[in-house]
This record gives C-alpha cells, structure tokens and sequence, in this order.
C-alpha cells in the first residue's frame, strides 16, 4: 500500500518563491533542526575581526523509482566569502 504525502510539484527558484509554500516552509524547518539534533553550529556575535560566511538555500524534489515526488528537500550551504 502506498502512502501518498503532500509535496509541492515546483522547485523554487528563490527563498522568496520558497517563502510562499507551507511544504518548502516545513523543509527548511527540517534542515535547520538537523543543524540542532547534530550540534554542527553554534551563533556567536560578530566581531570585527570576523569574517561571515554567506549561505544559500537549495531546493530539490526527491523522487522514487518510478519518478514520483516523495519528498522536498531543502539544504542550507555555504555561497562563499565576503
């Protein structure tokens, strides 16, 4: 028996894009809670001295076999330098 979830059908080509659907929402909850549950990050406060990491949200549709969409997928990663 299949258990069908509800996914979105669109991946977003912006944050802005993402902001606006409960699903993509819900994804990127689960990516930074992942940063939470494995202890790979802590906030600090800027120093001067201090240079700060940009970040980028990608967004993906996983797909099964038979080429369904099972799951969004939102993943937080490093855009470079100042």
């Amino acid at each position: 028996m299949k258990i069908w979830l509800f996914v979105s059908q669109i991946e977003p080509s912006s944050i802005h894009d993402a902001l606006t659907d409960d699903k993509w929402i819900e994804a990127m909850h689960d990516e930074l809670n992942q940063f939470t549950r494995n202890n790979v990050w802590v906030l600090v406060p800027k120093t001067q001295d201090m240079h700060v990491n940009r970040t980028k949200w990608m967004f993906r549709n996983k797909l099964d076999e038979q080429g369904i969409i099972v799951k969004d997928k939102a993943r937080l990663v490093i855009n470079g330098y100042n």
